[in-house]
């Protein structure tokens, strides 16, 4: 069985068909599967003193991620240890990796955007961010279609296929299952605070590796290499993330433009620094440029799959 063959079985079926909606609304996600039994065991454990919150926080990441690996090895170890288990180890995958959804909802924004459609352009841009962007001009929506494509290039698509090219079905079932807690409950705010500081920490360490590699398939394949591992080196330390800044300034430098920035999370203004601050804001056809690389990047690394799976 080859488990770098299956991820690239997994990537095709995404980019070809995505999760089909008749196919969700019948069995729905296994994201959503998690989700659920994250939402019950925090309603359960999420309260008392920050000690308590830290710990039931702790064992509700425990029992996730235990649960979901063993789900993926007793399926694994079902499996034939031949072309077929590959295969079938590529459907099983399919669902959990998000590259067919990515460019969707990006392109989604950059089309209104080229007509003149601000409303429209923040509505679809709100489906992708975490900040609100009721008051974004055109520049402040790019910016902000352009961060999520970067960071959600790593954490929806490199990261699980990294982790499931070494450890096979379990390895990208482990991955999902702490990203979902992270989207979850990895949040710096009074309820999350202590319920979900294992489940953010967890996710930086396992996202450590997949960003950097996600920063150089943004940067090597770019028309401006140079500029970008130079941004990569500048900026990517500077970002409020230990790992988003990988991506995020790769792509600021391959397309010559600044991301990040002073923006507004909640009732509050969050001061971040310019990633590749320089350059100027980006546009519709930035977005446009950001997609294309996208495409490429993707295609670099399955080509990175397929000669590992050779040799």
């Amino acid at each position: 069985m080859s488990w770098p063959l299956a991820m690239i079985i997994a990537l095709a079926l995404d980019a070809l068909i995505g999760w089909p909606d008749p196919i969700f609304r019948r069995i729905g996600h296994p994201v959503t599967w998690i989700g659920r039994l994250i939402s019950m065991l925090e309603q359960k454990g999420n309260v008392g003193s920050p000690t308590k919150r830290f710990l039931a926080g702790s064992l509700t990441t425990l029992i996730t991620l235990a649960i979901t690996t063993l789900c993926a090895m007793l399926l694994t170890v079902a499996l034939p240890e031949n072309w077929l288990g590959t295969l079938i180890t590529g459907l099983l995958a399919w669902p959990l990796v998000a590259a067919r959804s990515m460019y969707t909802h990006v392109r989604d924004v950059v089309i209104p955007l080229e007509r003149g459609d601000l409303p429209q352009a923040r509505h679809a841009v709100s489906m992708i961010v975490g900040r609100d962007p009721s008051q974004l001009d055109s520049a402040g929506v790019s910016r902000a279609a352009l961060e999520s494509l970067a960071e959600n290039s790593s954490d929806g698509i490199v990261a699980p296929v990294f982790w499931g090219a070494l450890f096979g079905l379990p390895g990208i079932a482990a991955y999902k299952a702490i990203n979902t807690l992270d989207s979850m409950i990895g949040h710096r705010n009074e309820r999350y605070e202590y319920f979900g500081k294992t489940a953010a920490r967890l996710d930086d360490l396992v996202n450590l590796l997949p960003s950097r590699l996600t920063g150089l398939l943004f940067a090597l394949p770019s028309k401006r290499p140079g500029a970008a591992l130079r941004c990569i080196l500048a900026d990517a330390s500077k970002h409020r993330s230990p790992n988003a800044g990988w991506p995020e300034s790769a792509l600021a430098g391959a397309l010559g433009i600044r991301l990040s920035g002073p923006r507004v999370y909640g009732d509050h203004m969050s001061d971040e620094p310019w990633v590749n601050g320089s350059c100027p804001d980006p546009d519709a056809m930035a977005i446009r440029r950001g997609l294309r690389l996208y495409t490429i990047a993707l295609l670099a690394l399955t080509l990175g799959l397929a000669l590992w799976a050779l040799f």
